[in-house]
């Protein structure tokens, strides 16, 4: 769907109106294009004093092209160069003091994960305002801490999460030229499982989402990682996979080598067939709500290998409470919720997902925010985070990984179908002042069913843009 207000926002002969009258002026985000690198552009690596995570935040971006500013009165320096051979490593070490207009960054990446006091978040303001102008346009801001429920002292866990606050305001404040901010909290033990979500936020692939709140926790590590093709050899089961944003899941599931089996209603078999053949999967013709479902799709990957299951089949039924009927709410709450719940106690009761399994909920901004006329799908979508936080724990014993996106805005026939003034107003509120697109919500599901994912359960990831709605 085009975005015409975004065109005339940036045109050659209008961009002058729209910056005299003050209105946004969308950024064009730049997203990841298959070929093109995962990591582009010079990085900065800044960290607190006694910070502890700036190791495995280098040994990731050991191959980009870093400029590291060191703590002061540590020797940090003396230690990493022991550590890392600087003949290996792409690194410039760079004073705060000098930096310059001519200095440009396409990521920031800040281990706060020293500060342990109130009076140490000054370090925040010591690193970010003489950097924060330097940053180009796309560009990307990572913050990391602790968990501040496993920590201990009461300084400690008030200063850590503090973070949030911090990371959402500058998240406004860098969107106008379409950047972003995140904050990972890393629990310790977790250290070897950073390089996943670390390459994913700093690459185009993150480019609809910020202000976002990723925890870490220990897992197990894949033996080999395919950064090119990181699903190859694994099985993918996506339910609505024949349309929108389903279709794009599927589409980038394949993209990095997974075999996608495509299930959705009789009504769409067409659509399935198509997009199964093209990505070469395979295709499952049911209504998820019917009672036989689970077990037709039971028989269906049994004798095979399933690795990964993505929940995005779901319905919108709206109206006002007042004048919702039953099957309004009944209905809904099938499709969106109980049919989610039936298929995993299938899968799960057959043992039929792989130790290592994925999956991977698609809840909603409805779910967190609510909606006018949404009470029954909000209901639903609150209900499947709820649904994540509670299954991580049963499913950590198979080392299976359970999360979930929450789209926000996104440009879709379902969202071109709405009345042009609601339409724009959901484009506009959010902080990079424009509507997600398919591929944002698919490259977060392909993140989150990576092997080396390993340490990211329990996550409801927003992919909206920083809405101005919500937490």
């Amino acid at each position: 769907m085009t975005d015409t207000y975004a065109k005339l926002a940036n045109g050659k002969w209008t961009s002058g109106l729209f910056k005299t009258l003050k209105l946004p002026q969308p950024v064009k985000l730049t997203r990841f294009s298959q070929g093109s690198d995962l990591i582009s552009g010079r990085l900065l690596i800044g960290a607190a004093t006694d910070s502890e995570l700036i190791k495995p935040i280098i040994e990731t971006f050991k191959d980009a092209d870093l400029a590291i500013a060191y703590p002061h009165n540590t020797k940090e320096l003396a230690d990493l160069n022991e550590q890392f051979n600087h003949s290996a490593l792409n690194a410039t070490p760079i004073s705060l003091a000098a930096i310059s207009k001519a200095d440009k960054f396409n990521g920031i990446i800040f281990d706060a994960s020293g500060i342990k006091t109130s009076q140490q978040l000054s370090a925040l303001h010591r690193f970010f305002q003489p950097v924060i102008k330097q940053l180009s346009a796309c560009s990307r801001i990572i913050i990391l801490g602790r968990p501040s429920e496993h920590l201990e002292e009461v300084s400690y866990a008030t200063a850590q999460r503090s973070l949030e606050g911090f990371c959402r305001s500058l998240a406004k404040e860098i969107g106008k030229n379409g950047s972003t901010c995140q904050l990972m909290y890393v629990q310790a033990g977790s250290e070897p499982l950073l390089n996943a979500p670390l390459r994913f936020l700093t690459s185009a692939k993150s480019a609809y989402i910020s202000a976002q709140v990723i925890k870490v926790k220990p897992g197990v590590l894949p033996e080999t990682i395919n950064l090119v093709k990181p699903l190859q050899g694994k099985t993918a089961l996506v339910t609505g996979a024949s349309r929108g944003i389903g279709a794009a899941i599927a589409e980038t599931l394949a993209r990095d080598g997974a075999h996608v089996i495509c299930l959705d209603i009789p009504a769409f078999k067409q659509d399935l067939d198509n997009i199964a053949h093209r990505l070469k999967g395979s295709a499952i013709v049911a209504d998820i709500t019917a009672k036989d479902t689970p077990a037709k799709i039971a028989d269906f990957v049994r004798g095979r290998s399933l690795d990964i299951i993505v929940h995005n089949a779901g319905v919108t039924k709206d109206k006002t409470l007042a004048r919702m009927t039953n099957n309004h709410w009944d209905v809904l709450m099938d499709i969106n919720l109980s049919a989610m719940e039936r298929i995993n106690h299938q899968l799960l009761d057959e043992d039929l997902l792989n130790q290592y399994g994925r999956i991977i909920c698609v809840s909603s901004m409805s779910g967190i925010a609510g909606n006018f006329g949404q009470t029954n799908y909000a209901t639903s979508k609150a209900a499947v985070i709820g649904y994540v936080d509670a299954m991580q724990k049963p499913l950590a014993n198979k080392h299976i990984t359970i999360n979930a996106v929450a789209p926000g805005f996104i440009e879709t026939k379902m969202t071109a179908a709405v009345p042009f003034i609601v339409r724009e107003a959901g484009r506009r509120m959010n902080s990079l002042k424009q509507g997600g697109k398919p591929i944002d919500v698919a490259e977060a599901i392909a993140f989150f069913a990576q092997p080396q994912a390993a340490g990211v359960t329990g996550n409801t990831l927003r992919i909206c843009g920083q809405s101005l709605l919500g937490a």
